[in-house]
């Protein structure tokens, strides 16, 4: 990582504290900026992004899920927890009676991203992180206020004018994927593994260049992050293969959420020109979440940006 990227990352996490965003938290997400603000979209008409942000390094895992479950679903009052995750390609077990709910993780399945959850358990997992990781009942001090308002009578799937930890949008998840980076007109990458070669299917462990859990290649999840010679441009991992991750909308409103990157059991879905969408859990979708600024946050930022530019100055005329 380049010394100007760790100094971004910093300000950025600084600043998201300065915001009071994190009171106890416990799940430390490993963020990477996405920067090249105004960067012009893909002939696709994606990617152009005119601010920045950060996004996961990696998918959500069965680790962090299984913590989240264990704070707010107790009492699982909106299912933020599917049965399926006990089936062979899950990795979260649940035990007790509703009002005293505890999971476990499955060995083995820790860092593998958590499968079997709907967009909707994604936005109330974006919403505890925003609210500070807190225990308690599914309400709007834990997963129903936030980023994103799922308070019944009317959900708005909207993200909120404060909103700090959200699903990415379509444009920001194929921005972090694709993108070259490095400039406003970089161009785009046709795979998120820095190639415009589609990558070999095959498990992480021969360490090869441009390849990715997909097309039964491996034949069950890999951990995220394994592929360590196949990261996108800026930094993230398994954006293509092991599951299919959403984005911030819906594809067929109000059921079909859309995904994008393909998995583990299927050719398709890997480029940027691909995309699906899923109606319901499946063993081949997960999702990683992003993080962006409060408007008092791109203060913090630009004053940051403003004592780096002067230490520049500095140094060029010492």
């Amino acid at each position: 990582m380049k010394i100007i990227d760790i100094i971004q990352n910093l300000m950025f996490s600084a600043a998201f504290l300065s915001a009071g965003s994190i009171v106890h938290a416990s799940i430390v997400t490993d963020w990477v900026w996405i920067g090249d603000i105004g960067n012009a979209p893909d002939t696709t008409g994606l990617g152009g992004v005119s601010y920045s942000y950060l996004i996961s390094r990696y998918e959500v895992t069965n680790l962090q899920y299984c913590e989240f479950l264990n704070c707010v679903a107790k009492t699982d009052t909106y299912e933020l927890y599917s049965p399926n995750m006990e089936q062979e390609y899950g990795g979260i077990v649940r035990k007790g009676t509703q009002g005293d709910y505890s999971y476990s993780v499955r060995v083995g399945r820790g860092m593998m991203p958590v499968n079997y959850v709907e967009l909707y358990d994604a936005y109330r997992y974006a919403n505890w992180l925003h609210n500070g990781q807190p225990s308690g009942f599914q309400d709007d001090s834990t997963t129903e206020m936030g980023s994103y308002n799922m308070s019944s009578p009317a959900p708005n799937y909207s993200r909120m004018e404060d909103a700090t930890v959200v699903i990415p949008t379509e444009n920001e998840w194929y921005k972090a994927a694709y993108y070259k980076g490095g400039g406003t007109n970089a161009g785009y990458w046709l795979y998120a593994t820095q190639s415009d070669l589609a990558p070999t299917a095959q498990g992480p462990e021969n360490g090869t260049v441009n390849s990715a859990n997909y097309n039964w290649g491996v034949g069950d999840l890999t951990q995220v992050g394994a592929y360590v010679q196949s990261m996108s441009a800026y930094g993230t991992y398994d954006q293509n293969g092991n599951v299919w991750e959403y984005f911030q909308g819906f594809i067929r409103y109000p059921i079909f959420p859309g995904i994008r990157g393909g998995a583990l059991h299927y050719e398709y879905g890997l480029r940027s020109d691909e995309f699906g969408d899923m109606n319901g859990d499946s063993f081949v979708t997960g999702f990683r979440v992003a993080l962006v600024p409060e408007p008092t946050i791109f203060v913090f930022l630009g004053f940051g940006y403003c004592l780096m530019s002067i230490r520049r100055c500095h140094r060029i005329n010492d």
